[in-house]
């Protein structure tokens, strides 16, 4: 898929795949690629920014292989921020839609 088409898209997956439930980076990356074509240098900068922007905390949770995962939880803002996205994605879908013929709903 080309990389443009997917460049601005991924955030907002990011987005909506934490705000469902606390989720530490590599199951991001497991949840997303097992759909899109992504890897690790693509989502972890976007998990840094969105962080550092306010819209995730983090925090650390023993495991009993290793090193403790960092978990990712959206907050009150995150949760703002993916609502308005959402609604561009579909104005803008439906736009895109409605220019090369398929469904306008």
């Amino acid at each position: 898929m080309n990389t443009q088409f997917k460049k601005g898209i991924v955030e907002l997956c990011v987005l909506s795949l934490i705000q469902e439930k606390d989720m530490y980076g590599f199951e991001v990356i497991e949840s997303l690629s097992s759909t899109i074509d992504v890897n690790e240098n693509t989502v972890y900068p976007i998990l840094r920014r969105l962080t550092a922007q306010g819209y995730f905390t983090t925090y650390y949770e023993s495991t009993n292989q290793g090193a403790p995962r960092k978990y990712y939880r959206i907050t009150d803002q995150g949760v703002e921020i993916y609502l308005v996205y959402m609604e561009e994605w579909y104005t803008f879908l439906k736009g895109v839609n409605k220019i090369l013929g398929g469904q306008t709903t």
